[in-house]
């Protein structure tokens, strides 16, 4: 039996999913068809974000963990950033030459409370559900959650596939974006959260435990993760810019692409699983790396709808095993003592990553043509799997010596 945290967590979920997928799913097309973006701020789309959350994931943390109840700021935070979405409305009566820029400046001002919000909700329900619990529940509540971004995208892609070009049609998708947002609030406050009790702190010589660097595993895991995902990102402007410039994918067929990428996760999730159990998880990181290498080049081949939908489902395989494995491999390979510090610290370079990356994908574009940049996508993505396959390696040498 669900506790009642547990089934309230699922309902704030399931509005969060909705009031996500409403809005964020079609920035980058509203962007090109209604504000006529640009490549370069087509890039900035999917490189704000991880700008703020690098600027702004140390100052949450500090704030958030100096409060003995965390439930209303993270509610507030919430609010602050679906109000955000009412700003969106307002961008397409601007001046057609200040439009894309003010997107973009309401995208990164999104992100700050975004950032407290998710660090704060990671915290609190951390606290709300029991050890033995969290496999199980996140396990359930994420394929759930997966299965509502689905029917709700698909349903989006229905009613408004003749809209691609409809400014008041995005409107729309924005201020339901803010109402569900506005259920996201009412359903964090009815959580149930026990107050910190007060604790004497300890003087600390070090806001920062550095020797995490030292460990040998943990140094291997960052070199390869930060890798992967550097050539991971470096292409996903690259992707929203295909698939609406060259292919003219429609509103309808941007739900179809997410639709069908989600739908083979849910499946593929305990596959994943299952191989990492019996292999490892860098082993099936190597696996995973140089099936995600296939999705540039694939993509490049034609601008068939039908066939892009075939190689969002490809690529759903292989990002299903992204999210489960780099999680499970980070905590695998951080010191359990340290633990705090390792996550914290791949965080904050993995948005500097985030950020960097897609602008590389840009400028590659801008250089050599769009399929010259998701091809050069692809050789970097196989490159990251060979470093996943040196730790592997390198993992095994270590294994034999401490047997020996």
């Amino acid at each position: 039996m669900r506790t009642y945290n547990e089934k309230i967590s699922i309902y704030h979920g399931m509005v969060s999913t909705v009031a996500t997928n409403l809005a964020s799913n079609y920035f980058p097309i509203f962007a090109i068809s209604i504000l006529g973006a640009s490549n370069y701020q087509v890039g900035l789309i999917s490189s704000l974000p991880p700008l703020v959350a690098l600027i702004m994931t140390i100052p949450a943390a500090v704030i958030l963990n100096r409060l003995e109840e965390q439930k209303k700021t993270v509610a507030l935070s919430v609010l602050w950033a679906r109000v955000l979405f009412l700003l969106l409305i307002g961008v397409v009566y601007l001046q057609s030459s200040m439009q894309a820029w003010t997107f973009l400046l309401i995208i990164a001002l999104m992100n700050v409370p975004g950032t407290i919000s998710n660090v704060g909700w990671q915290t609190l329900i951390s606290g709300m559900i029991s050890e033995e619990r969290r496999g199980t529940f996140f396990s359930d509540r994420n394929r759930l959650l997966t299965l509502v971004g689905m029917v709700t995208t698909l349903i989006i892609g229905i009613v408004m596939k003749k809209e691609t070009d409809n400014a008041a049609a995005y409107q729309t998708l924005f201020f339901m974006a803010f109402t569900f947002g506005v259920l996201e609030v009412v359903f964090l406050m009815k959580h149930k959260e026990t107050i910190k009790a007060k604790q004497v702190k300890e003087p600390k010589n070090s806001s920062m435990d550095w020797s995490i660097f030292k460990d040998r595993g943990y140094k291997w895991f960052l070199i390869a993760a930060l890798c992967f995902n550097f050539t991971w990102q470096m292409a996903w402007g690259l992707f929203n810019i295909y698939n609406v410039k060259y292919a003219h994918a429609t509103i309808l067929w941007i739900s179809i692409f997410s639709v069908a990428n989600q739908l083979v996760q849910i499946f593929s999730y305990p596959l994943w699983k299952k191989w990492a159990d019996q292999k490892s998880n860098t082993l099936m990181l190597v696996w995973v790396a140089a099936g995600m290498a296939t999705a540039p080049f694939l993509n490049a081949i034609s601008t068939n709808l039908y066939y892009l939908t075939f190689v969002s489902m490809t690529s759903g395989f292989f990002v299903s095993g992204t999210v489960l494995l780099l999680f499970n491999l980070l905590l695998e390979q951080s010191p359990k003592e340290k633990r705090t510090y390792c996550i914290t610290t791949y965080n904050v370079l993995l948005s500097f990553v985030a950020f960097i990356a897609p602008q590389i994908g840009i400028w590659l574009l801008e250089i050599g043509g769009i399929i010259t940049a998701l091809n050069i996508s692809t050789v970097f993505r196989f490159m990251s799997a060979l470093v996943f396959l040196l730790m592997y390696m390198k993992s095994l040498k270590v294994s034999m010596k401490v047997s020996q």
